[in-house]
């Protein structure tokens, strides 16, 4: 049986900031903008809303989303 290494620290991230996104799953869910290590500026693709997240470098996660007030149109 595998067992992912990184589960831990994906849990601990999970249980203080809430939902966490891998690389592959911040790809699905958001364009990214820019980069102000620790925070990326992204726009949620489902709404097109901009807003932030941290991240971390090893392993990278991102997460604590937060939504700005601007929208963007299509």
């Amino acid at each position: 049986m595998y067992t992912d290494p990184t589960e831990a620290i994906r849990r601990e991230l999970e249980q203080a900031w809430g939902q966490v996104w891998d690389s592959k799953q911040l790809k699905e869910d958001f364009e990214v903008t820019g980069f102000a290590a620790p925070y990326v500026v992204v726009i949620r693709k489902e709404d097109r809303i901009r807003g932030t997240l941290l991240f971390q470098h090893h392993p990278r996660f991102y997460f604590f989303w937060t939504p700005h007030t601007d929208t963007l149109s299509t």
